[in-house]
This record gives C-alpha cells, sequence and structure tokens, in this order.
C-alpha cells in the first residue's frame, strides 16, 4: 500500500491529517480501503508511510479488521517506485497486489488474480476507462490483453488508463536495478523498465467505481462513488 506521498493538492481542504486519513463519511479513507481488500481475502498489508507516518501508524497499529500491518517508512520522500520498494522488503509472498492509498477502485480480487495467473504475467494492471486524460497514464493493449506501450491517453474520448491496482510477481520487482531506498517512479521509471526488460505485463479492465482523492472536487464525490 502506497501512502507516503505529500498530498499538496488536498492540503487546502485537509491538512491535519496525510491524505490516505482524509476523512469520508467519517472514517479515514485508508479504513474503507483495507476493510475492502481485507474482505476480499487480505491477511497482510505493508504499508509504504512518509508524511505524518505516525498518524498512520497509531491508527491501525498491527492490525486491523482481521489483517495483520506492517509499515516501511520512508526517512526521506522515495517516490511510488521507492515507496514499493521498500515495502517489497518486508514481502513474504510470491505475488503482491499493490495499491495506491490515495485512490480506490472497486477490483475483484479473484477476477483479477485469475486473469494473472492465466497469463503468466510479470505484473497486471487494472485499467478503466476515463476522459481525464490529462491525469492518468493511458496504455496500448494487445488482442490478449497484453500492455504495448505506456503513455499519456490520447485525448477525444474514453480512454483505457491506469486505475492504481496492481498485480506483481515479486521475483521481477526484486530484480529491478533500481538502487534500494533511493527516489523512484512506478509508473515512469519501474513500468517502462520492465516493458523494456521483456517483462510479461498485461492489462484487464474493469467496469467498476474508481475515485481519486488526490484532488478537492473528487474528494469531495468519494463518499458517494463509495457508496459508504
Amino acid at each position: 500500500m502506497l501512502a507516503g506521498g505529500l498530498g499538496t493538492r488536498l492540503r487546502a481542504v485537509v491538512s491535519e491529517v496525510p491524505k490516505p486519513m482524509a476523512p469520508v463519511a467519517g472514517r479515514p479513507f485508508l479504513e474503507h480501503l483495507i476493510g475492502y481488500w481485507a474482505a476480499q481475502g487480505v491477511r497482510r498489508f505493508v504499508v509504504s508511510v512518509g508524511y505524518l507516518a505516525e498518524r498512520i501508524s497509531a491508527h491501525f497499529g498491527g492490525a486491523w479488521q482481521g489483517a495483520a500491518i506492517a509499515y516501511a517508512r520512508e526517512e526521506v520522500p522515495l517516490g511510488t517506485g521507492g515507496g514499493l520498494l521498500l515495502a517489497l522488503e518486508q514481502v513474504e509472498s510470491d505475488q503482491v497486489l499493490v495499491l495506491n492509498g490515495d485512490s480506490f477502485f472497486k477490483v475483484e480480487l479473484a477476477t483479477l488474480a485469475a486473469f494473472h495467473e492465466a497469463r503468466a504475467a510479470d505484473c497486471t494492471l487494472s485499467l478503466f476507462r476515463s476522459r481525464d486524460v490529462a491525469r492518468y497514464m493511458g496504455v496500448e493493449l494487445s488482442g490478449d490483453g497484453r500492455i504495448r506501450s505506456l503513455a499519456t491517453a490520447p485525448a477525444g474520448g474514453d480512454a483505457l488508463v491506469n486505475g492504481g491496482v496492481y498485480l506483481f510477481r515479486s521475483g521481477a520487482l526484486r530484480a529491478l536495478p533500481m538502487a534500494a531506498r533511493t527516489k523512484s517512479s512506478l509508473e515512469a521509471d519501474i513500468l517502462p523498465h520492465g516493458l523494456s526488460a521483456g517483462w510479461r505485463v498485461f492489462g484487464r479492465e474493469f467496469d467498476r467505481a474508481f475515485i481519486d482523492i488526490g484532488v478537492p472536487q473528487d474528494y469531495a464525490r468519494a463518499a458517494e462513488v463509495m457508496q459508504v
């Protein structure tokens, strides 16, 4: 779980807590997020934390709703890639579910896992269609769902974009050349490297509720979209 960002775009309406702890329907957004995935069988979370990290760790402690919670503390901001690789040091499984701590995507984990396993994928991205092409990373798919390229989504209509829910093969991440505990981007560094290195990278579209609370206007819609 990537929850170490500064949340500067949301600071005008949420300034006392880190972005993933912003209240939605009276509860921290991260509570809703962990609860959703715990209900689908996730039993252990490693949360990459940085800005106001103690607000997260003090709230959840070592367990929440039957799931164990560990923390990967960023002493300096490491970006989405660096935060992921820091958390990976505590991952014990062959496959790892990676989640953005500031967005909710109602993906069915069993469906995503079956797709990922059937294709022997190194990485599978959960995708949705959006007209907000300047905000999200677009993808180009082949007929079997393999990702050909990553780029800004084209303007002019709905485009397939990255929804921030990933399944990775842990071994692929461990083989990355990025130096440990250095800043990098999951979207701009790790995924492009994987494609160029011959990873089996796939995308699966989900026509499900999605919300990114990173900007005030979407944060205001979160409870409605999440139906909480």
